[in-house]
């Protein structure tokens, strides 16, 4: 038998289905992180700063507010709210509609939400491009996050981009793009004064807020209703950056529980320990690729 027919078989089977997704799959989607994506809205920033991609762009020191807001208005916008570039979360939903399925995962495009799935069945541990929290969380402003979009499409618009009726985000017409947005538009905290940040997980002042809160519950939730079901766990795109979140807690569940099955998608990473491999099926391969067979 090989991977993919016993994927389906393990799928067929199963009485929960638990998606562990990490940043493998947002590649797989087409969230290109470097390459022609990234010159297309970032040229301007490697050619001034030598910037080689969006994801290091993130940690650059960059001289002003005003540019350091352009660029990360750039990268939340195409990251969050621009359409889905591929087909693979579409395909996993029609995988589990229907099924008693939840997804746990580090990735913060919200791409999991927008592709339909019940957000009741999410729960997204390291933040969401779509919010704003102050960057000094106390008092007023402790525990809460701020929704961004209308923040961001400001900052676009004032960079010269335009948007197209399904929301894709388009260069200007005229040249290109200035690099900076205009002082008035950095965000603020409405409740504290501080100026905003991204919430995502870099440091401490990451803010879990209600619904972080309520999702883990969910989640915990979910895990306790598995127990004595035939129970898959689809692990898909999951390197080892933050293997404490899904990796670990994953092979842990495998080697204790008799009930789970687990499957680990990844191109070029696939490995699971020896001791849970009779337990396993590994797939080194394209995720979209597996998806579409399988869909």
């Amino acid at each position: 038998m090989n991977e993919i027919t016993a994927l389906k078989n393990a799928l067929a089977s199963a009485d929960c289905i638990l998606i562990g997704a990490g940043a493998g799959l947002s590649a797989a989607a087409g969230y290109a992180y470097a390459g022609a994506r990234f010159r297309k809205y970032f040229s301007d920033f490697h050619e001034c700063f030598g910037i080689e991609d969006i994801y290091s762009g993130g940690f650059y020191p960059f001289p002003s507010r005003e540019i350091f807001w352009a660029w990360w208005s750039r990268s939340i916008y195409i990251n969050r709210y621009a359409p889905l570039p591929g087909d693979v979360h579409a395909n996993l939903l029609r995988l589990v509609t229907g099924r008693d399925y939840f997804v746990l995962t580090t990735n913060v495009d919200h791409a999991f939400q927008r592709a339909g799935f019940d957000k009741t069945r999410l729960f997204y541990t390291q933040g969401d491009y779509g919010l704003f929290q102050s960057s000094r969380p106390a008092g007023t402003s402790a525990g809460k996050t701020y929704e961004n979009e209308e923040s961001i499409r400001a900052m676009l618009t004032a960079q010269g981009f335009t948007f197209a009726p399904d929301g894709t985000l388009l260069l200007p017409v005229d040249g290109a793009p200035t690099m900076a947005i205009p002082t008035e538009l950095i965000p603020y905290c409405p409740d504290d004064g501080a100026e905003m940040t991204t919430n995502l997980r870099t440091d401490a002042s990451f803010v879990e807020d209600a619904g972080w809160h309520a999702a883990a519950e969910r989640y915990a939730d979910y895990l306790a209703q598995t127990k004595g079901r035939r129970t898959l766990l689809l692990e898909l795109g999951v390197g080892m950056n933050t293997p404490g979140i899904i990796k670990y807690p994953f092979w842990r569940m495998t080697a204790e529980r008799a009930d789970v099955t687990l499957v680990y998608i990844n191109r070029g990473m696939a490995y699971v320990p020896a001791e849970i491999a009779d337990r396993s099926i590994v797939i080194d391969g394209d995720i979209a690729e597996v998806l579409r067979e399988i869909a």
